[in-house]
């Protein structure tokens, strides 16, 4: 499969952001780790296996970034307007410094995919939700739509940009996006076991607000015995995977 080690100075974060690429070819998708994670930790929980047999194949590129968490979501000891200014700064470097280095290295023109577990499934989602003419496909494992959970109730306008639940129930039905969004591929997937509860509630506020927009999208809701672990997280990949790329 090839695994590459890649870092770039991010003006938009002023640092350096590391990266792990896998794969040789195919369809680039960006990766995002779980809550206060790091790039390497697609890998160490064992999400290259349920990838491989499209990473061998050349239908799957995986660019494995790092997160900021720390220092936006989970950084309880900033005021939360500077958290979420921390974070627009990380989604620039996405958007604006991430996304061209992907359509470069991997000599893409069309747009990308996003997906991650826990935390990494909000940023995949956010992403395309925000920008789909720069991305076209997620699959979004346990993740939570509502910003306001996160920022224990506190709102403001950068908040409702970065809440799914927030920005999809407030965007007009005429919005360019609308269109945009039903071109897309889009996977939303929770467990109606532990450590799931925000997870399928969000999902639900979500999916009233995309259906009252008439948005598509897949939201899947596996059984009781499935957590919010790695173990399901592996098999539900390489089920969605199989969908979109099999």
């Amino acid at each position: 499969m090839g695994k590459r080690y890649h870092k770039f100075y991010s003006g938009a974060l002023g640092r350096d952001m590391e990266m792990h690429i896998h794969g040789h070819a195919g369809k680039p998708c960006v990766v995002f780790p779980s809550q206060d994670g790091h790039y390497g930790d697609y890998e160490s929980f064992g999400m290259l296996e349920p990838c491989g047999p499209f990473l061998e194949a050349g239908k799957l590129r995986l660019y494995c970034v790092d997160g900021i968490d720390a220092e936006t979501w989970s950084n309880r000891h900033a005021h939360p307007r500077d958290r979420m200014l921390r974070h627009e700064a990380w989604f620039r470097y996405l958007t604006d410094e991430l996304t061209p280095f992907i359509h470069y290295d991997a000599n893409w023109d069309d747009r990308l995919m996003t997906t991650g577990c826990s935390m990494g499934a909000t940023h995949a989602a956010n992403l395309l939700f925000r920008r789909p003419d720069l991305y076209d496909t997620v699959i979004a494992l346990s993740g939570a739509y509502d910003a306001a959970w996160f920022m224990d109730g506190y709102v403001d306008d950068l908040v409702h940009l970065n809440s799914p639940v927030s920005s999809i129930s407030a965007m007009p039905h005429d919005h360019a996006y609308v269109n945009l969004l039903n071109s897309c591929t889009i996977i939303l997937c929770a467990g109606q076991g532990a450590w799931e509860d925000e997870m399928r509630r969000s999902m639900g506020l979500l999916k009233n607000a995309m259906d009252a927009k008439s948005i598509n999208a897949w939201f899947d809701y596996w059984g009781g015995d499935v957590n919010h672990d790695w173990p399901w997280w592996r098999v539900q990949m390489r089920y969605f995977l199989e969908k979109v790329l099999g």
